[in-house]
């Protein structure tokens, strides 16, 4: 696109943008960032985000809601790591999160808050299905050495419960429901 530019930034440094630089701070997924580490990047946000602009963050509980034990036992394996890392989790069950993110805008001095919750079925035959189905295949492959370094679980346990994921997903009765909550606010005119 002629009109847009695509960078890489450590969400944990500061952002390389002028003050006042975006009308919409749009974030989404940002699951993997240890609690302590929100209220600096929504500072950062709040500075690079024009008076009057949005900041609108998407989240979820991983992939939690399925009929495969294999899926749900990897989603908890990722949880877990993410509370030992630090996550908002007080259990290690879910990521803790998505009642988090409503209050982390207050703080970070944003205002006329507003929370929409949304549901994708990426059940076997719906339209989502084969991209959550891929996506899934890779995802999981990724975040294994996470797993396995923050030892929640041995390099051959996440092997064989991703092997069965696989297969359960490829079953014509596999059902699976992502839920995300996105919250947005306004910044205050100065």
């Amino acid at each position: 696109l002629a009109n847009a530019r695509f960078l890489v930034m450590d969400a944990l440094q500061p952002l390389d943008f002028p003050d006042n630089s975006f009308d919409l701070v749009n974030a989404r997924f940002m699951t993997f960032l240890p609690a302590a580490a929100w209220a600096k990047l929504l500072q950062e946000c709040a500075r690079i985000t024009r008076s009057g602009g949005t900041i609108r963050l998407t989240e979820t509980e991983w992939w939690c809601f399925s009929n495969s034990p294999a899926l749900e036992t990897l989603n908890e394996m990722i949880t877990r790591a993410l509370k030992k890392q630090g996550s908002f989790s007080q259990t290690g069950r879910f990521t803790g999160v998505l009642p988090m993110l409503g209050g982390l805008l207050c703080d970070a001095g944003y205002v006329n808050i507003q929370h929409k919750a949304h549901v994708i079925d990426y059940s076997f035959g719906t339209e989502a299905y084969e991209g959550f189905r891929r996506d899934a295949a890779i995802l999981f492959k990724l975040v294994q050495p996470y797993v396995v370094g923050m030892e929640v679980a041995t390099q051959g346990e996440v092997d064989q419960v991703y092997e069965q994921m696989l297969l359960d997903m490829m079953k014509d009765d596999f059902r699976g429901l992502m839920f995300l909550l996105t919250v947005w606010g306004e910044r205050p005119n100065s």
